[in-house]
């Protein structure tokens, strides 16, 4: 793009682009994510009577979008743990911020701003998961663009999208809060990743791959930053979420005589209801009640 060569922003691009995660944005995005498990709800007691159930939960917030992913191309779900050193890592995470020694891991992470930076660099592991995701579907459906979208979203967000199967492990069925139902934050902001990378990878972007992944990067990484600081939860776009859901998908409240005639025949269906009711209750009064009410009528 003109835009990055005229900001001498293409060598900070391409750098971005070939960035390692390992190991230092890994450890980062699995602290942060034992630190989300051990905030819900109950996880400290179940930590106390099952850590086994505790480390399962920890590896499903972890590895939860590759477990997702890799079932949505008919791979193996336990291949993304075969990566022993992550596995390791990972173990190591969940170990010292439930069981250290006078809590002092969490308390340390639990900080404001050395928690904003670990935050940070768990965002940066989304764009490399989202763009992970879309290339390995692109590469076995080239032109399949909703396959792209489906598995760089759960790969990105396959954590979240795989919550209700988490609180089972823990014991919880809580169907309501099933991200498809009502999408958090990282669930949006990882659809909308994955729908760029996929439009970028079936060529109606018309952008270089590191140019989006250098804009998107610092989209979400200064985006959730501000939301920990102001400590919102608003969706930057929320605003035009709304307009587009009134406008397409709620539909107009018209008085039909279709509509009518079906709230007539309930309030019969009612009406008729209360009546065998009030017949029924005559038939249960004693035998003198029943024969004084029939002289009556």
């Amino acid at each position: 793009m003109d835009v990055f060569e005229i900001l001498n922003l293409n060598e900070l691009a391409l750098g971005l682009s070939n960035l390692s995660m390992f190991p230092y944005f890994d450890m980062a995005h699995y602290i942060i994510s034992v630190m989300s498990l051990r905030e819900q709800p109950g996880v400290l007691t179940v930590s106390q009577l099952s850590p086994l159930a505790c480390w399962f939960s920890s590896m499903l917030y972890c590895f939860g979008g590759a477990v997702l992913s890799a079932l949505m191309m008919a791979d193996a779900p336990v291949a993304p743990l075969s990566n022993t050193t992550n596995l390791l890592i990972a173990s190591l995470m969940w170990y010292l911020v439930f069981y250290c020694p006078l809590d002092a891991v969490y308390s340390l992470a639990s900080v404001w701003p050395i928690r904003l930076v670990l935050t940070g660099m768990k965002e940066v592991t989304r764009t490399w998961k989202v763009v992970g995701g879309v290339t390995q579907a692109g590469r076995k459906y080239k032109d399949g663009l909703f396959v792209m979208i489906a598995v760089g979203w759960a790969k990105g967000a396959g954590g979240g999208l795989i919550s209700n199967f988490e609180q089972l492990v823990r014991g919880i069925w809580k169907p309501e809060t099933n991200e498809l139902l009502k999408m958090s934050y990282p669930t949006k902001v990882t659809l909308l990743g994955s729908v760029l990378f996929s439009l970028q990878q079936c060529r109606f972007l018309p952008m270089q791959t590191h140019h989006l992944i250098f804009i998107y990067t610092i989209f979400i990484v200064t985006n959730k930053m501000r939301m920990m600081i102001m400590g919102s939860s608003s969706y930057p776009f929320s605003s035009l979420e709304s307009v587009l859901y009134k406008t397409l998908f709620v539909r107009p409240l018209t008085f039909s005589p279709l509509i009518d005639s079906t709230q007539g025949s309930d309030q019969t269906l009612k009406n008729s209801s209360i009546s065998e009711q009030k017949s029924n209750n005559t038939d249960q009064r004693n035998p003198e009640e029943a024969k004084n009410a029939k002289k009556k009528d």
